[in-house]
């Protein structure tokens, strides 16, 4: 039978948020998709990769390079060095994340772990100003700072969501913010792709790497300034955790959070049905990045289709992600979250198809299909958030978002390592392409299986009406 408990009662010691709150909160999510979306999307690749191609000894320009880089001593082609610093980042941010969350469970100052951990991002993002020349090191020494950063932070603000909501209202909330980050995201990589064409000189590769460091560091300012807004508007809201970390007497909080981590990592087995959501999302969300990642290059290497098609699906997919998280939000209102979610990964199982027959060549179907991605995308990753934290135990939020980062990052490897060994046994995008059927189904099996009502009993919490 369906719970028609009042949300105020499911989260008795909270009290309740204001629209001023909710609406700083949204303004984290627009000023971080800048670093998504211009930094990581677009630019920071191609600009990495020439920069390390200058040190390699190789001619700004060229199509081909046949030198190497020594990190720390290591034979690296130019290539790869921006995959190595990727999977490095996440390696790093798998240890990171869930101390961190543990932390912000434990300190009565969850804003200035936000601070910290944005502007130390974005401090490094605007650092990019200074990577000139050869100097690759310090390009891979600032991408890994800011990474790792915006994955703590990410952490700490996931926290505040059940804080801002009752049960019933937090669909709606993460919806929001999940919407206004990709309006932001992609308005300042509309802005960046625009000066870029008009500045940019036919036969001066030196003007157009120029121009990619200053996106990238515009990216940075972007991130701090608008962070701005929620340090003013979020409250501290004090949970147990907190309240026991501050009253233990002189304990130092990162100690505290780091014994914290070790006993949630032995608690989190009494609930093996979170657990099990960490498991299906992992699953589904690993095929949603991978898609996401190796569009472009399915596009150009397969499709055969001109860079200028897809800077404009990139754009299309950002904004159409706007309307598609509003829309899967009011939808997940009528029928509930999950189910929301699970007819998500019906609609991405189609794309996979769709894409499998587009044709090469033709700008317009995957101008298309891009736009089906962006009504898809933005709804199924906000509708994930808050079912989960409809199963984090009270006071935990933090530490378990970290939990659920590391799904979201830290095994986004599987995807392209399956795509990439199906390729290489086939010679055909198309068919790699279709590997990625099996993460949608396989995941849209393990959510279908999770009890949520039971699941978010078992957490000690309220579930909502309707799930």
């Amino acid at each position: 039978m369906a719970e028609t408990v009042a949300p105020a009662v499911a989260e008795p010691a909270q009290p309740g948020s204001t629209r001023r709150e909710r609406t700083g909160w949204y303004f984290y999510d627009w000023a971080n998709s800048a670093f998504q979306t211009t930094v990581i999307t677009v630019f920071l690749g191609p600009f990495l990769t020439t920069v390390t191609k200058l040190a390699a000894g190789c001619e700004l320009g060229a199509d081909s390079c046949g030198g190497y880089v020594h990190p720390l001593g290591i034979r690296v082609s130019p290539g790869s060095y921006y995959p190595y610093l990727v999977s490095l980042s996440v390696l790093l941010t798998v240890f990171v994340l869930p101390v961190i969350g543990a932390v912000a469970d434990r300190s009565m100052h969850k804003k200035r772990l936000l601070a910290l951990a944005a502007f130390i991002g974005a401090g490094a993002t605007i650092a990019f100003a200074f990577v000139t020349g050869e100097r690759y090191l310090l390009g891979g020494a600032l991408f890994l700072i800011a990474n790792i950063a915006f994955g703590a932070a990410i952490v700490v603000y996931n926290s505040f969501l059940p804080q801002l909501g009752g049960p019933d209202e937090r669909d709606t909330i993460s919806s929001r913010g999940w919407a206004v980050g990709y309006l932001g995201g992609g308005l300042l990589l509309a802005l960046n792709l625009v000066a870029v064409s008009m500045l940019s000189e036919e036969g001066n590769p030196q003007r157009t790497l120029d121009l990619a460091r200053w996106s990238i560091v515009s990216a940075g300012v972007w991130w701090a300034v608008f962070t701005l807004v929620p340090l003013r508007w979020l409250r501290e809201h004090s949970t147990v955790e907190a309240l026991q970390g501050s009253g233990s007497g002189g304990g130092n909080v990162l100690t505290d959070g780091f014994r914290q981590l070790g006993r949630t990592l032995w608690e989190i087995r009494t609930y093996p049905l979170t657990l099990f959501f960490l498991l299906a999302f992992l699953v589904f969300n690993d095929g949603i990045q991978t898609v996401i990642t190796l569009a472009s290059q399915y596009g150009t290497e397969e499709l055969r289709l001109e860079q200028s098609t897809l800077i404009v699906t990139i754009l299309l997919v950002q904004f159409l992600a706007f309307g598609g998280a509003l829309a899967l939000g009011a939808l997940a209102r009528r029928i509930g979250a999950w189910k929301t979610v699970l007819l998500s990964l019906v609609l991405w199982t189609a794309v996979i198809v769709a894409a499998f027959r587009l044709p090469a060549e033709a700008p317009l179907p995957f101008m298309i299909l891009g736009g089906c991605i962006g009504l898809v995308l933005g709804g199924s990753q906000a509708l994930s958030r808050s079912l989960f934290s409809q199963l984090i135990p009270a006071g935990k939020e933090g530490e378990y978002y970290g939990f659920y980062e590391i799904s979201d990052k830290g095994t986004s490897w599987l995807g392209p390592l399956a795509f990439g060994l199906v390729f290489q046994l086939t010679a055909s995008y198309r068919v790699g392409l279709v590997s990625l059927l099996i993460f949608f189904v396989v995941g849209f099996a393990l959510l279908a299986a999770v009890p949520m009502r039971r699941a978010i009993v078992a957490a000690g919490n309220t579930p909502p009406r309707v799930l």
